[in-house]
């Protein structure tokens, strides 16, 4: 973990308040996929968590939606502006070389850290099925993007707009994917429903956070065994492997 300073790459919209920035970075190769950076916010006290979206030689991507002044003013960074951010934080998504053939699922801002997920296991030859829910066709973003990877894409929105009508879940079952490994990231409501219906895999929660580092405590969650016992989401997080904890 190092406070970085560098600058911005390249910084766009994808949709009306989703955009992606690339941020430059020499140890990039050193994130693993579902950790996350904290970058400061000028004029704000508490850094902003994002997962990483994708990890290359000189830099990283992330992708943030707009919720607030802070991920406003975020938006508004350029090409060559300077950017401070920790890194990395959180344990990420552990990659078997034994699995030859995984489902990653995401829902909206949940969908970013699946994709070097999906990279890294294409890399190696295995089949990747991605699953993806937005609320409509308008909040839909990356979806060619897990094409060129080669993935076998399927799309789930709520008003039907796009691909399947209803949730990823609906989806999973039309494909019936359950019996692969699952990676996930979305809505807790989401990531309860992937673990009802999958048996093995893994899922990242997404938190708000103070330090980011563990100190604070202010992102908790229970054990699902040990009741008595609380995981740090930032810390022994973001990913646990299903079962592992209460949503």
């Amino acid at each position: 973990m190092e406070i970085v300073t560098s600058n911005v790459v390249s910084n766009h919209k994808l949709t009306e308040n989703i955009f992606e920035m690339k941020i430059a970075y020499e140890h990039s190769k050193k994130l693993q996929p579902g950790q996350f950076v904290q970058i400061k916010i000028p004029s704000k006290m508490l850094r902003r968590p994002i997962s990483i979206a994708s990890i290359e030689n000189d830099h990283f991507t992330i992708i943030f939606r707009c919720v607030g002044e802070g991920t406003t003013i975020l938006s508004q960074f350029q090409e060559g502006d300077s950017i401070d951010f920790i890194a990395p934080l959180g344990n990420g998504f552990p990659i078997h070389e034994e699995e030859k053939e995984i489902v990653c699922v995401g829902g909206g801002i949940g969908i970013p850290p699946l994709y070097e997920v999906c990279k890294q296991y294409r890399k190696l030859g295995s089949c990747v099925h991605v699953v993806l829910g937005f609320a409509n066709k308008e909040d839909a973003f990356y979806i060619e993007k897990f094409m060129e990877l080669g993935a076998k894409v399927s799309v789930a929105t709520m008003d039907g707009s796009l691909g399947v009508k209803g949730s990823v879940i609906d989806a999973i079952q039309q494909q019936q994917l359950t019996h692969l490994c699952v990676y996930s990231c979305g809505p807790t409501k989401m990531l309860a429903a992937v673990e009802d219906v999958f048996e093995k895999g893994y899922v990242s929660l997404e938190s708000r956070m103070a330090c980011g580092i563990g100190a604070c405590m202010g992102c908790t969650c229970r054990d699902k065994k040990e009741k008595e016992h609380y995981h740090r989401i930032c810390k022994e997080g973001p990913v646990f492997a299903l079962g592992k904890v209460e949503f």
